[in-house]
């Protein structure tokens, strides 16, 4: 099974209610103008959804990303000033393309 974000989002992004916010903070942490304290942040979200050990197994229906997506909350609710509207309407594209509804 490949590894890394995007092979986790091609499997899961049907599943999970804050897919289009993990693919704006994936844009917004690959935007150069992001202050660098933000891209921490934003990367150790991301690797937090990637890795496979977390609190709550992905694999447990209907809570096992409830994890995943309090981390979400948390980061936006402190680097949510960064996330521009280019990086949700990309992020929406990309979430579009993932469905097949492209």
């Amino acid at each position: 099974m490949e590894t890394g974000f995007w092979p986790k989002m091609r499997r899961v992004a049907t599943r999970i209610p804050f897919a289009v916010d993990a693919l704006a903070v994936w844009r917004c942490a690959r935007d150069p103008a992001t202050p660098r304290t933000a891209k921490a942040m934003m990367l150790a979200a991301l690797a937090y959804f990637v890795l496979p050990t977390d609190a709550l197994p992905d694999i447990l229906a209907a809570v096992g990303f409830t994890d995943d997506a309090a981390v979400f909350a948390a980061l936006l609710a402190v680097i949510g000033k960064h996330l521009k509207p280019e990086h949700r309407a990309a992020a929406e594209a990309d979430l579009k393309r993932l469905r097949g509804e492209d």
